[in-house]
């Protein structure tokens, strides 16, 4: 092309000068593209990255963190309140999303550690050991903050549980301790549950539907459709 701009217009000062202006130019080309580039790559491998760590939360509330919902819900006198707007439809927006999980996270609901039996939680999770170490051990999910909070907060429970030789006649001090322990657990459960409800309901809305009807804090929950 330089060479027929030669030919053509005979001016091989201009023709030179417009070269060099080009070749000065191409380290700010390469930059800009490697840039774009780099942040589509980017943006990619961070997809493919969230649809993983989605899969394993969802694997997580499938095995654990449902039931763990229900075991924690027993310990509180009345959450009545708090599950009416908990109570996901196939009509929610992000928004509504967003607001529920904000609720989620600043309530203070009572759970008394009294209340039920300990025994049961410990059991739940010692059969479920195995598992929660399994997804610490799982290297994409220390990209998710939120659900690395929640797999400490519950093993941290089970660790309180397991530590104590009995659960039924505690000092009132340590019971009010693993009221907390219990409670901390419970609201993380809530709000990362919800956060992967999103998920759902955006990606994959067979699967969606069937947690709409399996809500942990439902207590009419039942798979089956009805009219």
């Amino acid at each position: 092309m330089y060479f027929a701009q030669l030919i053509i217009f005979r001016k091989p000062e201009d023709t030179f000068f417009y070269m060099l202006q080009d070749i000065a130019f191409v380290p700010i080309q390469v930059l800009i593209v490697s840039l774009i580039v780099e942040r589509i790559l980017n943006e990619r491998e961070k997809a493919a990255l969230l649809k993983k760590m989605n899969m394993l939360i969802g694997t997580f509330y499938s095995e654990v963190g449902s039931d763990l919902i229900k075991h924690c819900s027993r310990f509180s006198p009345d959450l009545s309140e708090l599950a009416r707007h908990l109570l996901v439809t196939g009509h929610w927006t992000d928004r509504d999303f967003e607001k529920a999980r904000a609720l989620a996270a600043s309530t203070n609901p009572h759970l008394d550690s009294t209340r039920d039996d300990l025994t049961k939680v410990r059991e739940f999770l010692e059969s479920k050991r195995g598992f929660l170490l399994s997804l610490l051990a799982n290297p994409n999910l220390l990209e998710h903050d939120a659900f690395t909070d929640l797999l400490w907060a519950v093993f941290h429970l089970l660790e309180e549980l397991t530590s104590r030789t009995t659960l039924t006649d505690l000092p009132r001090a340590d019971f009010e301790h693993l009221s907390v322990d219990m409670k901390r657990a419970f609201l993380l459960l809530l709000t990362e549950w919800l956060s992967y409800m999103k998920h759902l309901k955006k990606d994959y809305p067979y699967l969606f539907s069937l947690a709409v009807r399996m809500n942990p804090m439902d207590i009419h929950a039942s798979a089956v459709i009805k009219d």
